[in-house]
């Protein structure tokens, strides 16, 4: 790609954000779109005021709504939309630090060193690459500013992901213990309960194992049944007297055997998956492994439209294998859009339903939470992207650009292949202009949601009225592709400099649109307490280690082999620091330790934690079953909970 097909893609991205921006900006405003862009807030009762005089002024632009977003502060997001949701906003927060320090580093440092050689490249390379690191003769010592630069680079990270980690974890103990009243606290979930020998059932059998080995600390159980059995589930939810008694049963082997008695915190009630735990857990390993197969058979069929894409982008190529192409050319400007733009917005076509091909896929491992659901979602679509968009765009692309070369000169490869990861710079560039720029303007406008909904009251919903369009933050949509231009950005930042202004650009607009989505659309449906943070971490410490393992390659086809050993230590050094963040901080994330919920027991002296006790067995009443079926005793007799399996 030439700079006029960076230059048409980064116009044509850049206007229609605004255009999009500017048509929120009005639609908004109006009362009739309400149930679209105030969902939240309208089902919270709060009032919004909207002028409904016939004015001009109503129908202008306006963005005081971007200066609204950056006056909400961190306590007003977690008092209202929980931890998980300021996870996301200060993973922007992260991105906005770390990419405009970098920024800084690249654009005062590197950038011009690149440009100050005179350019060693032969005509036909492309005109971007005298931007990057491809511009450095091989064997020059300027490669050990390079080499400065990633150690600051990812030093710098480290400092902010541990700092990172410190502060999400504290805020994780305050909430958890903020939240010390929910019926979570004092439940868990006790899976594979054996048959009584005497009665033949698993209910009575959950009694007396409780009341037999944890004398003192057990309350109730309610014991699931099928919805069309009378028998065949051996899963209950037990509540004990305080969140300190169901801490340690939690995290307690019951039973010599480790399969019989497994027990876990029970996820909120909310958040419970009834009809997965009807699942056999013996079956559990099975589906999953089923899940994992199917997953690497999607990635691997998503390659064909990548290496596409691909395609499209090298024209000089595109023209050889495919002659018609030269038809492009006929039309001033053409070349520059099909090139520059078309590529990646194919791409962000062919992406946009992944997201919902990978909930699909762990919707069917057996995970007896949403957010454990959704958290597994996040992860497969994290690394199917870096497998997909990172290195197969990558590989193919460099694979492209070898065809017809390699065999006719084979002494040039190394140097062909050390300019293949910044030759790929360009199309990120324009990648990142399209899903940040564009995507995050749609993402506010919801054009979908807005065709549906006047198609809707103008056919068979005429005179009805509206209803919201209330949906829960799609955590396992945001956070993988957030994750994705972490990676293309950290990657980038000592290769290609040029490409970080993009990135904060990047992450400021997005830092602006899901403060406003999570403040006035999305409802929380649940909360884990800054769950996801450990995998946003883990995230960005790939990102880390690919950007370092690329640099020792690439100083080794520069011929400077003594910058790729010294590159070594600084990879150990990343990743023993996540080995100590695995130890240190994220047992915690998963676990609530004993001094905790003692903690969070001790701090209540006016009762509240016994009325919440009381409410815990009721409060796992599955949806379909009527509340009188449910009603729990002082005693540890409880009626079944009836589970329906369809």
């Amino acid at each position: 790609m030439n700079a006029e097909g960076l230059l048409a893609s980064a116009g044509i991205n850049i206007g229609l954000a605004i255009i999009i921006l500017c048509l929120f900006s009005i639609f908004r405003n109006q009362h009739s779109n309400a149930n679209l862009y105030y969902p939240r807030r309208l089902s919270l009762n709060q009032s919004i005021s909207f002028d409904r005089s016939f004015t001009f002024r109503r129908f202008l632009p306006s963005f005081d709504w971007i200066n609204e977003a950056f006056t909400v502060s961190e306590d007003d997001i977690l008092s209202k939309c929980g931890l998980d949701a300021l996870v996301v906003i200060r993973f922007f927060k992260f991105g906005i630090k770390f990419f405009a320090l970098c920024c800084g580093v690249g654009l005062m440092i590197l950038l011009p060193l690149n440009c100050s050689v005179s350019s060693h490249l032969s005509s036909t390379s492309r005109s971007m690459d005298s931007f990057t690191i491809s511009n450095i003769p091989r064997g020059s010592d300027r490669l050990w500013v390079h080499f400065s630069c990633l150690c600051f680079i990812s030093f710098s990270g480290i400092y902010l992901l541990h700092k990172e980690y410190k502060t999400v974890l504290l805020k994780r103990v305050q909430q958890l213990r903020n939240l010390r009243h929910q019926p979570s606290q004092f439940t868990v979930l006790v899976r594979q309960v054996p048959l009584c020998d005497e009665h033949k059932t698993f209910s009575c059998n959950v009694d007396h194992f409780f009341s037999k080995y944890h004398p003192h600390a057990y309350h109730s159980y309610q014991i699931l049944y099928g919805g069309n059995h009378v028998e065949e589930l051996p899963v209950a939810f037990v509540t004990f007297r305080s969140c300190w008694d169901a801490a340690l049963a939690s995290q307690t082997q019951q039973h010599p055997n480790p399969l019989l008695w497994i027990t876990q915190m029970a996820p909120e009630p909310r958040d419970v998956l009834w009809k997965n735990l009807s699942l056999p857990y013996k079956h559990l390993l099975v589906y999953r492994f089923g899940v994992l197969i199917a997953e690497i058979i999607f990635c691997i069929f998503f390659a064909i439209p990548v290496s596409a894409v691909q395609g499209i982008a090298q024209y000089e190529k595109l023209k050889k294998w495919f002659p018609p192409a030269v038809a492009v050319q006929l039309i001033p400007g053409l070349r520059s859009v099909v090139t520059g733009y078309l590529p990646s917005v194919v791409l962000s076509g062919f992406l946009y339903v992944v997201p919902f091909v990978m909930k699909g896929m762990a919707g069917v491992a057996g995970y007896v939470s949403i957010s454990e659901q959704e958290q597994k979602a996040s992860n497969m679509v994290f690394y199917f992207l870096m497998a997909n968009v990172f290195f197969m765009s990558v590989l193919s692309g460099s694979l492209l650009d070898q065809i017809g070369k390699s065999f006719n000169n084979p002494r040039d490869v190394p140097s062909r292949l050390a300019g293949a990861v910044s030759a790929r710079a360009d199309f990120f560039m324009t990648y990142i202009l399209s899903s940040g720029l564009a995507g995050f303007s749609l993402e506010i406008l919801q054009p979908g949601l807005l065709t549906w909904d006047a198609l809707k009251h103008h056919t068979w919903a005429r005179g009805k009225k509206k209803s919201n369009y209330l949906a829960s933050f799609p955590y396992h949509r945001v956070i993988p592709f957030v994750s994705i231009f972490v990676i293309i950005g950290i990657v980038y930042s000592v290769i290609a400099p040029l490409l970080l202004p993009f990135l904060v650009v990047y992450f400021l607009l997005g830092y602006v649109v899901y403060t406003n989505q999570l403040h006035d659309v999305y409802e929380t449906t649940y909360e884990t307490c800054g769950q996801y943070w450990p995998h946003i971490h883990h995230h960005v410490v790939v990102a880390i280690i690919i950007m370092q393992i690329t640099m020792i390659g690439l100083f080794g086809l520069k011929s400077k082999p003594s910058a790729s050993i010294a590159t070594i230590p600084l990879l150990v050094v990343t990743i023993a620091y996540n080995e100590y963040c695995k130890i240190r901080f994220l047992p915690t994330f998963y676990k609530c330790s004993v001094q905790d919920a003692k903690d969070s027991d001790e701090l209540d002296k006016d009762g509240a934690s016994d009325i919440a006790r009381e409410k815990a067995i009721d409060a796992y009443r599955p949806p379909s079953m009527p509340r009188a079926c449910a009603t729990m005793e002082e005693s540890t007799s409880t009626q079944p909970l009836l589970l329906t399996t369809s």
